[in-house]
């Protein structure tokens, strides 16, 4: 009778503990999620201001700077796209942000691998001066391609803001994508030059599939990088039906 009153004792302690264990971990879960919540409310409540920002008027804004709008005025969008010019100066985005990206892809693809998987002469030398060029900002460099721009005839023309551009964001690019072609195995490239592929089949169909997160995220800085510049489009893209959207912000003051 003892051992049956011990055995039912401990049962129950042991069911009790894990309801504890249970409410413990419930508890410290919906803390993580209120957490989680509040940061997510810090992160876009300056997003929905701006969006109940740009549908009030400069009146209701005077007054309510911060509530929800009365009365949306959705013709705000229709009057900033006719006096920025987006119709215009949009599409040269588009235009410059995918021509930049798929030179800085192509290069720095190309680069990248063979500083990290072929021998050369004067491979660290060179990729010590791609580095160096990580160090100059624009502002530094910015008279001498405003002149070989012009020497070049190109000043005023698409080319001359993509071609600086791409070779502004190749040391970085190629950088990154140097660094995951080095943590391919090396075995791999073998395996295939012993099947008869050539070096360039071996960047094409063994490395290059294996680096696409280096590429996304080249892309995705350099694409950014592109879209939100404001210098050099304006030193280099004098004519007005060629700028881009960055440069339709004076036209608000």
């Amino acid at each position: 009778m003892s051992i049956y009153r011990q055995t039912s004792k401990n049962k129950s302690s042991s069911s009790s503990g894990s309801l504890i264990l249970s409410l413990t971990s419930l508890a410290l879960q919906s803390v993580r999620y209120l957490i989680l919540f509040a940061f997510v409310i810090i992160f876009l409540g300056p997003l929905l201001w701006l969006v109940f920002l740009s549908l009030k008027t400069k009146q209701e804004f005077a007054n309510n700077p911060l509530g929800i709008p009365i009365e949306p005025q959705w013709d705000n969008f229709l009057q900033a796209w006719n006096q920025g010019h987006f119709s215009i100066y949009l599409p040269n985005t588009v235009i410059y942000a995918v021509a930049v990206l798929i030179g800085i892809g192509i290069f720095a693809c190309l680069a990248g691998y063979a500083f990290a998987k072929i021998d050369f002469p004067g491979r660290d030398l060179i990729f010590t001066l791609f580095l160096i060029g990580m160090t100059l900002p624009f502002l530094s460099i910015m008279i001498p391609i405003f002149y070989i721009a012009r020497d070049l005839q190109i000043l005023g023309t698409r080319w001359g803001f993509i071609l600086p551009a791409i070779g502004l964001g190749l040391p970085f690019s190629t950088f990154l994508m140097r660094a995951f072609f080095k943590g391919i195995p090396d075995e791999l490239g073998d395996a295939a030059r012993v099947d008869g592929c050539k070096e360039l089949g071996v960047f094409a169909r063994i490395m290059l599939p294996l680096a696409w997160p280096g590429l996304a995220t080249v892309a995705i800085f350099e694409f950014l990088g592109t879209w939100s510049a404001y210098l050099m489009p304006l030193i280099l893209v004098q004519r007005e039906e060629l700028r881009p959207v960055a440069l339709a912000l004076p036209l608000f003051q």
